[in-house]
């Protein structure tokens, strides 16, 4: 069991002390317990025993806890609140804007144990009569519901990718050898994923005899042409059924969305489809250039592959260096030093070590003498670990105003300013535009972090007109990131394509908090793709000289320095 689990089962055990109304000064030692466990640098099961309790804030009940937990992999207290909370409690735990305290009242008062039951009492307006509840709460948990069941059951891409690979390799192996593929959504790259779907040269009932045999699966639909299966873990697989001969065409036609298949058919290659011996074949009887799957989603890909001027995509190896990650100078889990090392050792030219802002308390963000004092030790590491190089950078807050969260004076030291709003984000558009506009005018802000500060499948983002974001990042000179962390995509790749006819750079950046955050570069690889993004165009593929020097002459350009 690693740091994050045991940090998991803490954080839930306090929640439902809550809710059952225990001790709240023991609640709160378990909740305390698993945020000082989050950021512990080493792993509790590689620590001795006796040592676990010499840590900063684990006590006697959870020290032994721990034990337990590293021992047994169970954690008996936990179990126990487990069996006397309705499974249903459980589920509405996950919905944002109710803490433990109003979900006991909701419990208790109302006799409410369901999902299904709370959106009811919602609708009937029966949390207006409790204590502490007023229409913008009961407005807000109604609203939050329907997000929530909307999105059951759907799932990130990094939660299945490993799945999808798996599926089709263990499905080659059982038809071999007739050809299997993944296709649908997931070859694509979607970064939701609401279904597995793989193609298989076999009849359906073939299909069925044998995936019926696999251990997890569960028949869900059959008709003449796939089945519908699920999954333990509720994610659904479909089975699509062809002959080998069909194969290359069933794959173009169970790759590409809607959108994609009526603008090829509309562009003449509806002919080209029957008969062809690959999808590379269908593309030259169409008289264009190969389109990726990721690609083909009917925006602007047939045109370009029709003309000759599909953009050749970025790759994960084009990534240079990292931008945009925390150390434990604010809430990131490994030292400056560590953070830097680690990425040099996996083949990065920098860092760019940009740590929370004044503002972001919660997060223990910097205030003015300790940018001074981290800036001081990037020094010294620029020296050690020569030619790999730290940039020095924050995250600054976009205050309500559109304000930076330092003076000028502050916002000069630095070698690059990420600007990013983390707080007040219920917004309306006009209030979000304002307030992004005017850190985007700001000459000292060189990148615009997470741009609607969305959570995919978690919280929508702040409403945002991104063409005008977009334009105002092109007039400032402003890159644009995309935040490659798995629940975040964020700018969507959908609008890469117009910043890129506005020449606005993106910038890929994993915005980790660990040293293993450095690996989402991968996923918003992925997701770049999708938005025809190639390395030219992108921030983190410059090289450290490319970098330095265009930070400079962006300096430059804004009057930063002489």
């Amino acid at each position: 069991m690693d740091n994050y689990a045991i940090a998991d089962n803490f954080a839930l055990l306090s929640k439902l002390m809550d809710i059952h109304g225990e001790n709240s000064f023991k609640a709160k030692s378990f909740a305390s317990a698993a945020f000082t466990i989050e950021k512990l640098p080493g792993q509790l099961k590689d620590t001795p025993h006796n040592d676990i309790f010499k840590i900063k804030g684990i006590g006697e009940s959870t020290g032994k806890a721990i034990i337990e937990m590293l021992e047994n992999q169970r954690f008996a207290l936990l179990d126990h609140y487990l069996e006397v909370t309705p499974p249903g409690i459980l589920e509405i735990m996950k919905i944002k804007g109710l803490g433990p305290k109003k979900i006991a009242t909701i419990w208790k008062e109302l006799e409410v144990e369901s999902m299904g039951e709370l959106l009811y009492a919602c609708n009937e307006n029966r949390l207006l009569l409790l204590k502490g509840f007023g229409q913008k709460t009961q407005d807000n948990v109604r609203q939050n519901i329907e997000f929530y069941l909307s999105n059951k059951h759907r799932f990130l891409y990094a939660e299945v990718a490993a799945t999808g690979v798996q599926l089709e390799k263990q499905l080659q192996e059982l038809f071999q050898p007739a050809p299997v593929s993944i296709t649908g959504a997931f070859r694509r790259n979607a970064i939701i994923i609401d279904e597995i779907e793989l193609l298989v040269a076999a009849p359906v009932q073939t299909i069925q005899e044998q995936l019926s045999l696999l251990p997890g699966f569960h028949l869900e639909a059959v008709n003449d042409t796939n089945i519908i299966w699920s999954t333990e873990e509720k994610i659904k697989i479909i089975t699509h059924a062809c002959s080998e001969a069909d194969f290359p065409a069933q794959l173009f036609l169970t790759t590409g969305s809607a959108a994609f298949i009526d603008k090829f058919n509309a562009a003449g290659g509806h002919s080209a489809i029957a008969g062809a011996t690959s999808e590379a074949d269908i593309f030259s009887r169409a008289d264009m250039d190969f389109i990726p799957p990721c690609l083909r989603e009917g925006i602007y890909e047939v045109e370009q592959a029709r003309s000759r001027t599909l953009p050749q995509l970025i790759q994960s190896s084009d990534i240079k260096g990292i931008i945009h990650s925390h150390s434990q100078w604010s809430d990131g889990l490994y030292t400056l030093e560590e953070m830097a090392v680690a990425a040099q050792k996996q083949g990065f030219e920098y860092l760019v070590i940009s740590d929370h802002s004044r503002s972001a308390f919660y997060a223990n963000g910097l205030d003015a003498a300790r940018v001074l004092a981290q800036q001081s030790q990037v020094d010294e590491l620029n020296k050690q670990l020569a030619p790999f190089r730290i940039f020095k950078s924050i995250e600054a807050d976009i205050l309500n105003d559109g304000n930076l969260d330092y003076p000028d004076e502050i916002l000069a030291t630095f070698d690059l300013v990420i600007a990013s709003v983390h707080s007040t984000l219920k917004m309306t558009e006009e209030k979000a535009m304002a307030r992004l506009l005017k850190a985007i005018e700001n000459p000292y802000t060189t990148i615009l972090g997470h741009m609607t500060g969305r959570l995919l499948l978690s919280r929508n983002g702040y409403p945002v007109d991104h063409k005008k974001i977009i334009d105002a990042c092109a007039a400032n000179n402003v890159v644009i990131e995309l935040n490659a962390h798995p629940r975040r995509l964020d700018m969507d790749w959908s609008w890469i394509h117009y910043a890129l006819e506005k020449n606005v750079l993106i910038s890929i950046d994993p915005d980790a908090h660990s040293i293993e955050g450095y690996q989402d570069v991968f996923y918003g690889t992925l997701a770049a793709q999708k938005g025809g993004l190639t390395k030219a165009n992108n921030l983190s593929s410059f090289t450290v000289d490319q970098l330095d020097a265009f930070l400079k002459e962006r300096k430059k350009q804004k009057n930063l320095i002489s």
